[in-house]
């Protein structure tokens, strides 16, 4: 079995990869898909191919998923670029890298997806069976584009496609936690963001890919317990902003997500079940 995996230098990527060359079986391969070799220099280290392209040239795509039996998807384009770029990479590149996979007779892709395009919340946590509904301050193209492509790619029915929405991401000196702030800093005391650790994203992203029979299935990827924008200034060891427990949640359940699916289906347990528990096994 050859997987290509996709944005593999990204904060999600360049730990996912070294995941998947440790936990693969005799005659397992992974390949990883790179604008830059020098850096999938460690990758090659590890074992993988190294393909050098960029996931929006046609050429580039079809020499990715030559001969590869799956695919993880999770190239993204995030928040703050542009809207254009986001729809090319998320949306647009998605796409095509799946119909140039299905041409190719790949058997199964993970499209690597985001918790966010759930829009609103449903005053409960959110189930994969949950449709879009766009709205709230953090709505944008980077949520509007991958919805779209989860669309799009779910409905290549004759090839394996599964999808993965992932939560905030963060530890293993990933930013990410410290970027919260940006938004937190702003939101009210109680307000909840629900993360998941890379090790557990990686577990989970490793069960999907490796399941049998789950074709055409969505799964959330989370930790157990939302961390609120008090606590995540206490993480980051900053002082609480003045007011901030003055501030009112306007959507207490929006971006938290159901887990109930991916651990009764695939037996996904977080290694990490709060972000609290990684800070004490010192996995930030």
């Amino acid at each position: 079995m050859l997987t290509l995996v996709t944005g593999s230098t990204g904060q999600v990527g360049r730990r996912f990869v070294p995941r998947l060359l440790a936990q693969a079986r005799a005659g397992e391969q992974v390949r990883v898909i790179v604008r830059d070799a020098a850096r999938a220099e460690r990758f090659a280290e590890l074992g993988a191919e190294v393909v050098v392209g960029d996931l929006r040239d046609t050429d580039d795509l079809g020499k990715a998923v030559s001969g590869a039996d799956a695919v993880v998807n999770v190239a993204a384009s995030f928040r703050g670029v542009p809207d254009e770029e986001a729809w090319a990479v998320n949306h647009e590149a998605a796409v095509a890298l799946g119909k140039a996979a299905l041409a190719s007779g790949v058997r199964r892709f993970v499209q690597v997806s985001t918790g966010m395009v759930y829009g609103v919340g449903r005053g409960r946590p959110l189930t994969e069976e949950d449709e879009s509904r766009p709205g709230g301050k953090m709505w944008g193209a980077y949520n509007e584009s991958k919805v779209a492509a989860e669309r799009e790619l779910l409905a290549l029915d004759t090839m394996d496609v599964r999808v993965a929405r992932l939560p905030f991401v963060y530890g293993e000196g990933d930013p990410h936690l410290a970027n919260s702030l940006q938004w937190a800093a702003n939101w009210a005391s109680n307000q909840r963001l629900h993360m998941g650790h890379h090790a557990d994203v990686a577990q989970g992203l490793l069960r999907v890919l490796h399941a049998p029979g789950v074709a055409g299935r969505v799964y959330n990827i989370a930790d157990d317990a939302p961390v609120t924008a008090l606590e995540l200034h206490l993480l980051n060891g900053v002082e609480v902003p003045a007011g901030l427990d003055r501030n009112t949640d306007p959507d207490p359940w929006f971006g938290v997500m159901s887990t109930e699916r991916i651990k009764r289906e695939l037996g996904y347990r977080p290694l990490y079940p709060s972000v609290w528990a990684a800070r004490d096994a010192g996995a930030l």
